[in-house]
């Protein structure tokens, strides 16, 4: 981590930024809900309405085919504010659109029509998941500040996740041969020096956690990175009121994806008969129909895939959030939403989930199944331990990531590089 430099930026004074006029900001992105897979188009998403509620008109560009050649079905519409325009693109030949992306690392087929939204003048560009959307050369395209918030570890991995040849955590690069175990084409531009080149466009790469910013110089990229909050739009009184299911026993809830990589198959047979509670799945994914094999016999429910309002209540009526996680996440925003109502969370000693649960103290880790089983079973049956842990975490949550705080710092980081680079009319 020689010559790399990390920094926090929360700034937990309650009063807001006021720019000085409403920004026109970009968001380029690979998914964009309801064209979206995992946290990272969310996070996109609530991160524009949460601009466009406080004046500023945002453009999201996003590429459909990566969605489409993943196998997503027909999303329904969402809606938008009259404020934020959704750019989406896409080719009759999703495949072949996204491939030659993903082998040389600048948006062959949308590149032209990408570049010409991104020559409109924007204040602000903010680059995300960019893999599959346009690759490094995607950096250098339009002017004005540049952010790159790191969801994940593409900017060190082709994999995403430094889950090493699909069975381990990267401890040293491996890239082509872990590729193949994959069943990804090996990524050439990476053997150039075509991300360094590109990365010199960007104003200020943002880490979401601690953890993450450290692996990123770990791996070697050697741009600085400052550690800009997350953060979950505030909930309306409804959503706070909402009633947990009627479920008999007591449960532990999961909520994500059900992939191998997610390492739920970790946490199933913690639960048996002798369980002081049932276990609850929220999610789906191609490693479900192993997992109930897993499950079978056990107290444990899968329920679907489950938004807004019906996850809420999940969330309400649980004694903890489980993460089980096998690979580095750069920041669960599963972890978030549990704290944004007082839910504790039991979480694995790996990433950054050290980092949230110890310094919020608002939930417990576990290293292996015994301390699994432990901490399931003290937050079934202790209820004061349960309360005050819940209590800590819905805390944290109001100090460092709600709403208020992640858009204050992310405007905040826009004045100081405004004022840095002396850019006429962005101030507090």
């Amino acid at each position: 981590m020689t010559g790399v430099i990390t920094r926090r930026i929360v700034d937990r004074r309650p009063s807001p930024i006021n720019m000085a006029r409403p920004l026109h900001i970009a968001m380029v992105t690979t998914f964009y809900p309801p064209h979206n897979f995992g946290g990272d188009g969310q996070y996109v998403r609530r991160l524009a309405h949460a601009l466009v509620r406080r004046g500023h008109k945002i453009e999201v560009i996003h590429d459909a085919d990566a969605y489409r050649l993943l196998g997503g079905p027909t999303p329904e519409p969402l809606p938008e504010p009259t404020e934020l325009t959704v750019h989406r693109m896409w080719s009759p030949v999703p495949v072949l659109s996204c491939l030659a992306t993903q082998q040389v690392g600048r948006p062959v087929v949308h590149g032209q029509r990408i570049r010409k939204i991104l020559a409109r003048g924007f204040d602000v560009i903010h680059f995300h998941n960019i893999s599959l959307v346009g690759g490094p050369t995607i950096l250098s395209y339009g002017t004005g500040i540049k952010l790159y918030t790191a969801h994940e570890h593409w900017l060190v991995c082709p994999m995403h996740t430094l889950w090493r040849h699909n069975r381990e955590l990267c401890t040293a690069k491996q890239c082509w041969r872990c590729a193949v175990a994959h069943r990804r084409p090996p990524q050439f531009w990476r053997n150039s020096n075509l991300l360094a080149r590109e990365a010199r466009h960007i104003d200020a790469f943002i880490a979401l956690s601690e953890f993450s910013a450290k692996k990123h110089a770990e791996f070697g990229f050697t741009e600085p990175m400052v550690v800009c909050p997350s953060f979950i739009p505030d909930l309306e009184a409804d959503e706070f009121a909402q009633t947990p299911p009627e479920i008999k026993r007591p449960y532990f809830l999961f909520v994500g994806r059900l992939e191998r990589i997610k390492g739920i198959q970790e946490v199933i047979p913690a639960f048996d008969d002798n369980s002081p509670a049932d276990f609850l799945i929220a999610g789906s994914g191609g490693y479900e129909r192993h997992l109930r094999e897993l499950a079978r016999g056990r107290p444990v429910h899968f329920l679907g895939y489950q938004t807004g309002k019906h996850l809420r209540a999940l969330y309400a009526g649980a004694r903890a959030l489980i993460a089980s996680s096998l690979c580095y996440e750069a920041l669960p925003l599963v972890v978030l939403e549990a704290f944004q109502v007082g839910l504790p969370v039991i979480a694995p000693r790996l990433g950054p989930y050290p980092e949230i649960v110890e310094t919020s103290r608002g939930g417990l880790i576990f290293q292996n199944p015994d301390e699994l089983k432990a901490a399931i079973h003290m937050l079934a049956t202790d209820n004061v331990k349960r309360d005050v842990m819940g209590k800590a975490a819905k805390q944290a949550f109001a100090e460092r990531w709600c709403e208020d705080v992640g858009i204050k710092a992310y405007l905040g980081l826009i004045c100081k590089i405004a004022e840095k680079r002396k850019v006429g009319g962005i101030k507090e």
